[in-house]
């Protein structure tokens, strides 16, 4: 089941993110000392409270017996553009359809928003992550290198 997240979800949000992106830090070797900014090193119950607050799109997967298992949220910026951020399911759970259909999902409830393109970042050298994306019509744009990151990051589009 996909649903919008309550306030008393953000806890577990923030550990289902951290949890997700753990394995490709590890795949990546992102660590905390080389990259303490990293999703799975800096996602807090307390920033989500902020982008709750805010009006950020939240929204989770949930598996009757187990909980949360997937995680995003979209930011809305200028010119009809959204972000799509910390898209995530927790590593057991993944191979079963549950992050494809929560980006359509994603999609669906941007355009809802009257958004016309939707922005996504990855780790670049995550080939399987952006062949992924691909395949659902998100173009690459760019690669930047910064110095905070022990990787590159790769800049992708998809138009709504």
């Amino acid at each position: 089941m996909i649903r919008l997240v309550t306030e008393k979800d953000l806890s577990a949000c923030a550990d289902v993110i951290r949890k997700s992106f753990e394995t490709v830090g590890d795949e990546f070797h992102i660590t905390r000392e080389n990259a303490p900014y990293y999703v799975a090193f800096s996602v807090t119950a307390e920033k989500l409270q902020e982008q709750f607050e805010d009006g950020r799109l939240m929204v989770v997967s949930c598996d009757k017996e187990h909980g949360i298992v997937g995680y995003y949220s979209v930011c809305m910026l200028n010119n009809w553009e959204c972000e799509l951020n910390n898209l995530c399911v927790l590593p057991e759970f993944r191979h079963k359809g549950i992050g494809s259909r929560m980006l359509e999902h994603a999609f669906d409830e941007a355009k809802k928003a009257g958004c016309v393109k939707m922005n996504i970042g990855i780790v670049d050298e995550n080939l399987v992550l952006r062949r992924w994306y691909e395949k659902y019509g998100v173009y690459h744009l760019e690669s930047r290198k910064y110095d905070i990151f022990p990787f590159t990051c790769g800049y992708m589009e998809k138009v709504l």
